[in-house]
């Protein structure tokens, strides 16, 4: 498939990567000759440097016969102009963009979008798959990372392995045989920075990073076999109160059980815009670096914070302030990923990759198949890819025993009808069962082998 990729940032980049390493005929176009010679150094794509919204640029990029085009640049309106522009000049059937203004994304203006407006197929929002993301991490506050599959009812938890964890120096299969009724299985393993998909007679150590999958209703159960307590979240303070902060207090705002918020930040007209939007939320204009003004938002109490603001030192000295003051969960939106590495040091519980979110939300709406939801794990170090079985897959009708996976791809949960259960090797995977499958980078093209998947569209 020809696909153009409007931006060579981080997204753009990470894009470039997943795609042309599954051997798609991939052109990045950016306005800035450095960062296309970046990509074209550094993965197997073609560049073009110019502005991705003036037609002679797509052309030579390639949109007369491009299958998609995915605008990622830093600009709205430049993103739209370029889907118009794919859509009206070169006929691209598959257009998706990524768009930041909150006005752009009103749900009364909805309409914008349609084929003879405004001709974009998928629009994504950064900010809005941010303030998701920090909403799941709130929900599992024990884990460094989580996200949700199979309509809800499978959860993946990154959980970080203290010494004082009472399942370490064991075989995994003994786990099986241990705790029989619980729906869990450990997909994936980080130690000393290298992140592998585990046998059967590995151990689990301390300072190993675990994936694991659970049914939800294991969650918590799950969580105190790892060593760690579920706490409930009544009382959470929110550092910076732009489009993620505002998402996420009005969020909490609507959740059934009470949740006490409160945000702090330091724009004045930012913050008078947040306290007009939100009705039960106390917002304070003022540094969320302050000792002062974090005893007065009360984060020695409060059950979480979390640093959402633009700039990743001030979220990860923030999350580190509030620690000090006696805050249990702090969780810090981190964009350059060089500085992820430097949280467990810190201190800082868990953390949230704009760019990870992002790029996960894009592959969603450009795989093919009966794909449901695609989540990149780490720095695309592996993905998560929740698919239903068609009948043309080589997996159907086949025992998970019998079926020939790479070293790095395990299936974390299997549902059948209604219910979702553990999957182990006698399991028999039938038409229309819908997996969640780990798999390291480098294994992601066999899965979509195995699932009869491509990264095409209808």
């Amino acid at each position: 498939m020809k696909v153009i990729i409007c931006g060579a940032g981080q997204v753009g980049w990470q894009i470039a990567r997943h795609l042309s390493g599954e051997r798609n005929d991939v052109t990045v176009v950016d306005n800035d000759p450095d960062l296309v010679r970046r990509a074209t150094d550094t993965l197997d794509v073609q560049g073009v440097a110019g502005f991705a919204s003036y037609p002679d640029v797509l052309e030579r990029a390639g949109a007369r016969d491009a299958d998609m085009v995915i605008a990622a640049t830093y600009s709205d309106e430049v993103n739209m102009v370029t889907c118009q522009v794919a859509h009206s000049v070169f006929g691209v059937n598959r257009k998706i963009a990524r768009l930041r203004s909150q006005s752009y994304l009103t749900a009364i203006y909805s309409d914008l979008y349609r084929r003879d407006h405004m001709p974009i197929d998928v629009v994504i929002s950064p900010e809005r798959e941010v303030a998701a993301a920090a909403l799941q991490r709130l929900s599992a506050p024990a884990a460094f990372d989580t996200e949700l599959f199979i309509d809800g009812q499978a959860q993946l938890l990154g959980i970080a392995l203290d010494a004082d964890c009472p399942v370490l120096n064991t075989p995994l299969r003994q786990l099986t045989d241990l705790f029989s009724t619980l729906r869990v299985v450990v997909v994936g393993v980080r130690r000393d920075g290298v992140l592998f998909a585990p046998e059967a007679s590995d151990q689990l150590f301390a300072g190993d990073e675990a994936y694991v999958f659970a049914h939800v209703d294991d969650v918590p159960r799950t969580m105190e076999v790892f060593g760690k307590t579920m706490r409930k979240q009544e009382r959470v303070v929110l550092v910076g109160g732009g489009n993620v902060g505002l998402t996420v207090a009005r969020a909490l705002e609507q959740r059934a059980s009470r949740v006490r918020a409160k945000v702090i930040e330091r724009n004045r007209r930012c913050a008078e815009l947040a306290a007009e939007a939100l009705e039960r939320t106390i917002v304070l204009n003022g540094d969320g670096l302050d000792v002062t003004l974090l005893a007065e938002a009360g984060v020695s109490r409060a059950d979480a914070m979390l640093a959402v603001t633009d700039d990743d030192k001030t979220n990860m000295l923030a999350a580190v302030r509030a620690k000090a003051e006696g805050c249990p969960y702090a969780i810090a939106l981190i964009n350059d990923p060089t500085l992820v590495p430097m949280m467990g040091p810190l201190g800082i519980d868990a953390y949230i990759n704009p760019r990870a979110t992002t790029v996960s939300s894009i592959l969603r709406h450009i795989r093919h198949g009966r794909v449901r939801s695609v989540y990149s794990i780490g720095d695309a170090d592996a993905e998560v890819i929740e698919a239903e079985v068609l009948s043309t897959s080589p997996l159907a009708g086949q025992k998970i025993n019998e079926i020939d996976f790479p070293e790095g791809v395990l299936i974390g949960a299997v549902r059948k009808g209604d219910d979702v259960i553990r999957p182990v090797g006698s399991t028999r995977i039938d038409e229309g069962d819908v997996i969640a499958i780990f798999a390291l980078a480098t294994d992601v093209p066999e899965v979509e082998r195995l699932m009869q998947v491509s990264i095409d569209f209808f």
